[in-house]
């Protein structure tokens, strides 16, 4: 009884640190990229029954964070007809900003922030219990607390515990899904399988990627009955068809009760909006993914097998994987690449956590602790999902492979549990490596999102390394502000990735915007050939990596200087004047590619404007062959592609594959 008691209570004290840390550090932080659009789009949600409003993302994390803004008198922005992106961002912004009681409100934006962070916090507090539930069936009670601490002081899941995103919700429910799974397996009941379906379904409406939950169940599934299966032949357990048909039967019927799961959340509506909206149609939307994927897609449309919302929300997750460039030590890249999420989880997992994994390994690999069924159930989702992510496009911070880590830190509490329990020697380094990753997290407090373990040089390196939510996500605002006020600055520039839709004069920060990669087609930003600085750039813009290449990076000359000091380790400052000719043609240059279909001969004006101010500006070379082209001036148009031409030889290799394949299609419409 008394050993319960103490397991009980190190529970207890493991959740309230990890509430204080949560609690603490997200009050000091300013909301990250796209919070405001996932709380606008879940107060929507629950108000109107909308779903056109950010369908990229299922609604269950949005729900959740706008549940404690339901009660309160809070002011939301007319719909003003905007592609659906920027009207959910948009409204995000007003319903976060305009509530303030200096426009007449009565909520502060860090009050209804701190409610919706604390409402999806929730999540990550079931996702620590649910460790050590798994852990204490699965090993013992010690590895489950060994797999509990682990979480609760890792600084990638303190980072994402509270934020409006769905990450960590989508751990939590593929974990709880996995889980469930396994006690299925172990005990049939219906119960069970009621409470696996129910998993399934909340992981379906957390993230689209819970759709690899189906194959990784129907492997595990697989597993089990061959381990059953080889037991019989060793006369170690006894077989026959019939659990084949009970498991068989028993995951068509967690299918279908997760789809019905899937579609309550959406009020068993197919369209996305009760009246209707306007929105790109679904088959254009679809036209560049892969036949398989397209297809089947457009199958489910045509039949209305899924909601609209949903659908929709696969394809531009795709879509946005295809396009979206990867920043990887220090270089860019076109596409995604194979080795950036083992990268980054080697820099992102303390040495506490990677010393502690190779002790698992050696346990589970010599047979000193032998779990197979437990084994299999937490490292093939694992490995499963990371292999997925691995193959994908999509490289934008180790939050996209989350559910990876708490099977990871189940085995690593498996692993270390077993080996304390044979001799006692194994106590001082495991217990010494949970130190190290507890007292590595404590040291990050309140800023954990730059975190990198010492092997990799620490927070201050990271952005050498990744950039987006592995280093900067925006939250660095109220910090900034620190700063510029402990400095006595009252005039400086930023380049501030979540412009727009965030602004840091929303924080009493005095600096003008500099153009980003997120403002074109959003702010009209005219930038002198010469600014005087301070100059900050957070550092998701100064590595350039939404340009795919240094070539088109405004920032580059930033970037290949030393900045005079950092803020949060996420935005760089340079002292000085500096000439920024890249920087003061981005307008002109978007200017032109906005006109070219309307004007072509004002198109062409701008484009030459900003080849004025910077010939070498790739991206106006190719506009003004573009204006050229569509004025019926051929020959001059070659020559501007022929000069971005020896620009992409310039380029990174991945960059030239496909700016070659672009210009090359150009010139072949011109007429000989």
């Amino acid at each position: 009884m008394q050993r319960k008691r103490w397991v009980a209570g190190t529970v207890f004290l493991l959740l309230l640190v990890m509430v204080v840390e949560v609690g603490l550090s997200t009050r000091q932080e300013s909301p990250s990229w796209d919070e405001g659009d996932h709380i606008f789009s879940g107060y929507m949600n629950w108000k109107n029954r909308e779903y056109s409003l950010n369908p990229e993302h299922p609604p269950l994390v949005k729900l959740i964070a706008a549940l404690p803004l339901l009660p309160l008198d809070l002011k939301v922005a007319p719909r003003e007809g905007r592609f659906f992106k920027t009207e959910a961002y948009y409204g995000g912004r007003e319903l976060l900003y305009r509530n303030d009681p200096r426009y007449g409100g009565h909520y502060t934006a860090d009050s209804l922030l701190f409610r919706a962070h604390m409402a999806v916090f929730v999540v990550a507090l079931l996702l620590a219990s649910l460790l050590f539930l798994a852990g204490r069936e699965m090993f013992g009670a010690g590895a489950g607390l060994v797999a509990m601490t682990l979480f609760v002081f890792d600084p990638t899941v303190l980072t994402n515990a509270p934020f409006v995103t769905t990450d960590s919700a989508a751990a939590c429910f593929f974990f709880a899904s996995v889980y469930a799974f396994y006690r299925y397996v172990k005990a049939p009941s219906w119960q069970r399988m009621i409470v696996c379906s129910l998993t399934f379904g909340t992981a379906l409406v957390s993230k689209h990627s819970a759709v690899l939950l189906l194959p990784i169940l129907l492997l595990l599934a697989t597993g089990e009955l061959a381990g059953r299966w080889y037991a019989s032949r060793r006369k170690q357990q006894t077989w026959s068809r019939s659990d084949a048909a009970r498991i068989g039967g028993a995951m068509v019927a967690m299918a279908a009760i997760a789809i019905f799961v899937l579609w309550g959340v959406y009020s068993f509506r197919y369209a996305m909006h009760p009246i209707g909206a306007t929105l790109p149609p679904l088959e254009a939307r679809s036209s560049g993914l892969s036949p398989v994927m397209s297809s089947t897609i457009l199958f489910c449309t045509q039949h209305h097998l899924l909601p609209e919302s949903y659908l929709y929300g696969l394809v531009d997750v795709q879509r946005v994987g295809i396009w979206m460039p990867s920043y990887i030590f220090g270089k860019l890249y076109a596409h995604g690449q194979w080795f950036y999420f083992p990268v980054a989880l080697s820099l992102k997992w303390s040495i506490g956590v990677l010393g502690l994994l190779a002790l698992a390994i050696y346990a589970f690999a010599t047979g000193r602790v032998r779990k197979p069924r437990e084994v299999f159930f937490l490292a093939l989702p694992a490995l499963f999902y990371l292999t997925v992510a691995m193959a994908g496009p999509l490289n934008i911070g180790v939050r996209h492979v989350l559910p990876v880590f708490p099977f990871t830190f189940a085995l690593v509490g498996g692993g270390a549990w077993g080996l304390m329990q044979q001799r006692r020697a194994w106590l001082y380094p495991i217990t010494a490596l949970l130190l190290w990753h507890a007292v590595d997290s404590i040291r990050m407090f309140p800023n954990y999102m730059p975190y990198a373990n010492a092997l990799w040089g620490g927070p201050t390196k990271t952005h050498l390394y990744l950039s987006d939510s592995a280093t900067d996500w925006g939250q660095e605002l109220k910090w900034t502000k620190q700063y510029l006020d402990a400095h006595n600055i009252h005039d400086c520039w930023f380049a501030y990735f979540p412009g727009p839709f965030l602004l840091p004069s929303d924080y009493g920060i005095p600096c003008k915007l500099l153009p980003t990669a997120d403002t074109n087609g959003e702010m009209e930003i005219e930038v002198p050939l010469t600014i005087h600085g301070p100059v900050l750039i957070s550092y998701a813009d100064l590595n350039g990596f939404e340009f795919g290449t240094k070539i088109r990076n405004p920032y580059q000359s930033f970037f290949e200087r030393q900045p005079d000091a950092v803020i949060a380790n996420g935005i760089a400052v340079f002292n000085g004047d500096f000439t920024v000719p890249q920087v003061a043609s981005l307008l002109p240059v978007w200017k032109s590619q906005t006109l070219l279909t309307k004007n072509p001969a004002a198109a062409l004006q701008e484009a030459l404007a900003a080849l004025a101010i910077e010939p070498n500006n790739f991206d106006g070379q190719i506009a003004a062959g573009d204006a050229l082209h569509a004025l019926n001036r051929d020959p001059e148009a070659r020559q501007h592609y022929a000069h971005a031409m020896d620009l992409v030889k310039t380029m990174e290799p991945s960059s030239q594959n496909e700016w070659n394949t672009r210009i090359k299609k150009k010139l072949a419409e011109l007429k000989a």
